[in-house]
């Protein structure tokens, strides 16, 4: 993204008229040139409103991400655990951007990264991530451990819970986990958690977590998604969460609970967990590459393991390339 794009968003930021002569003028193009940006923001996804005779507008602004807004709502005790937030206006993904930095000078323990878009973010097993300018939330979040993975073990069904009750205390109740990692309303996506390491296993070794969240996907075309997805500003009611908010109110859950997860591990979440188990007691397929294996939800165990009541008795599955979906789905 260029430097006159990102001065044509700063401008329409307030959602209020400003004409193309106007715009011209402030970024030193044509009006030509100006209409031309503008069509580039709507196919980022930015919903631009031509007022006849009058301009252009951002319908209620786009309510960029900011650093000070984010520090704003956290405690004295998080901000301490957190050693800077980077956000940029488009990424590729917020985790390959985290991981670089490890690789070439060593990690940061407690920097998050942002961004606007993501221009190749990823889920599990590799699907795309769709990702609309300054709408959802597009963040990850580094932590060493110097214990090694195996200080990690369940940590993403942990971040899950933190997710969930980030969400709580901004008033954003019903929201549930699908294991390993994906988060529902309704039965619907709402989001998910993506865990990538870096480092020595078997010693000091990195994680980055990263958290794909929906704020509002009201502009993303529903033919390019194959799976029921929902969004904040649904759940809320049509009316878009301040994600600035969101972003503090998941850094005053996450940055906690990492500082102390090589102490407490998944144990200490397992039945919060349990809480918010979408699938409990229901009848399920777990797919994987090689196998297909159908059972009944028991719960998690103090790792993370899936247990499942199948015929031949109780079996646990750990995380990796397997996806859980309905039995009637799965068929």
């Amino acid at each position: 993204m260029n430097d006159s794009m990102l001065q044509l968003i700063s401008l329409l930021d307030d959602g209020e008229i400003h004409s193309g002569a106007e715009l011209g003028e402030a970024l030193g193009i044509s009006r030509a040139a100006v209409w031309k940006q503008l069509q580039q923001l709507q196919e980022m996804g930015v919903q631009v409103d031509s007022v006849k005779s009058k301009g252009y507008r951002i319908p209620g602004g786009l309510h960029l991400l900011s650093e000070r807004d984010i520090r704003r709502g956290l405690s004295p005790e998080v901000a301490g655990l957190l050693a800077g937030i980077d956000i940029f206006p488009s990424l590729p993904s917020t985790n390959g951007h985290l991981l670089a930095a490890i690789s070439q000078k060593g990690g940061e323990r407690g920097r998050a990264c942002l961004a606007e878009q993501q221009t190749a973010g990823r889920g599990r097993r590799g699907r795309t991530w769709h990702s609309p300018f300054a709408k959802n939330i597009y963040f990850s979040l580094v932590w060493r451990f110097d214990q090694g993975i195996a200080a990690m073990e369940g940590l993403s069904l942990a971040t899950g819970v933190c997710i969930c009750q980030a969400l709580e205390s901004l008033g954003i109740e019903g929201v549930k986990l699908k294991w390993p990692n994906d988060l529902l309303f309704q039965g619907a996506k709402l989001g998910g958690v993506l865990l990538e390491i870096a480092g020595d296993v078997s010693g000091e070794c990195y994680v980055v977590l990263g958290i794909g969240l929906n704020v509002d996907m009201s502009t993303v075309a529903t033919e390019d998604i194959d799976q029921a997805f929902t969004d904040l500003s649904s759940i809320a009611g049509g009316a878009q969460p301040n994600r600035n908010r969101v972003v503090g109110a998941l850094l005053e859950r996450l940055l906690p609970m990492l500082a102390k997860y090589h102490e407490t591990g998944f144990a200490a979440y397992r039945s919060v967990w349990e809480e918010y188990n979408a699938h409990y007691d229901q009848w399920v397929a777990l797919v994987s590459a090689q196998n297909r294996v159908e059972g009944r939800v028991l719960g998690v165990t103090d790792t993370g393991a899936l247990r499942l009541a199948c015929d031949t008795g109780e079996r646990t599955f750990v995380g990796g390339e397997v996806s859980l979906r309905s039995a009637v789905e799965a068929e």
